[in-house]
């Protein structure tokens, strides 16, 4: 078994220790490359299965200490609160707006996921995986679970819904003649979370703002449609 400072892959403190570095490293080269494409939740993915692959580490032995890092998932998830209470005022402004925009993506989003998976013959567990893959990676992994999905999946999903939702916003935008700055943001945020509002703060404050408050809100949405659902 391999093992390094008296800490042997058994212990917990290898599966934090490999995804806190995992997760630093591909940190470290989104800043460099300034890239969409170069997430760090996807580069530490990859590095922690070369890790397991290369060293013909058991899935159980990461699992150990991983398991610790999901624990604290549902925590993050009550932290979009903050994010409505420092927009309160913008929200006051545009609530009608938001929660109905908010509620149609969130709705269009899980009824066109369930429908194609199924429609390709997808497994019952990848269509439950890949429910929530519009919402905010905490809550999205937190739903998984619920639903005995797979969370890896959903992560996965995620982080490519964010990013094409990052990379196409602009354009998007002018294709389909949307030139209201609140709707903009609004379809951003709850399409493609928080990898979407980071290009929606590029645009301008309110697409920012909107596409923030949005996060939250399709969030909530979500929730409550696949607790419907299944």
């Amino acid at each position: 078994m391999l093992s390094s400072g008296g800490c042997t892959v058994a212990d917990p403190l290898f599966g934090i220790t490999l995804s806190i570095v995992a997760f630093g490293i591909g940190i470290r080269i989104q800043k460099k490359t300034g890239s969409a494409l170069a997430n760090p939740l996807i580069i530490a993915m990859v590095l922690v299965m070369l890790v397991l692959v290369v060293f013909d580490i058991p899935l159980e032995a990461y699992e150990a200490g991983g398991s610790f890092i999901t624990f604290f998932l549902p925590p993050v998830t009550t932290v979009l609160a903050l994010s409505i209470y420092r927009q309160r005022k913008v929200l006051q402004a545009y609530l009608i707006p938001i929660g109905a925009g908010t509620l149609t993506g969130s709705i269009v989003a899980v009824a066109s996921t369930i429908f194609l998976s199924r429609a390709f013959g997808l497994e019952e567990i990848v269509v439950r995986s890949l429910a929530s893959k519009s919402v905010t990676a905490a809550v999205a992994v937190a739903l998984t679970d619920r639903l005995g999905g797979i969370p890896a999946l959903t992560i996965a999903s995620t982080v490519i819904t964010g990013m094409t939702g990052n990379i196409l916003a602009p354009y998007l935008g002018k294709i389909f003649g949307v030139t209201d700055k609140v709707a903009h943001g609004v379809g951003i945020g709850t399409s493609s979370h928080a990898l979407g509002t980071s290009r929606a703060l590029e645009l301008g404050e309110i697409e920012g703002s909107m596409s923030s408050i949005s996060i939250s809100f399709s969030a909530l949405w979500t929730t409550l449609i696949l607790a419907f659902v299944f």
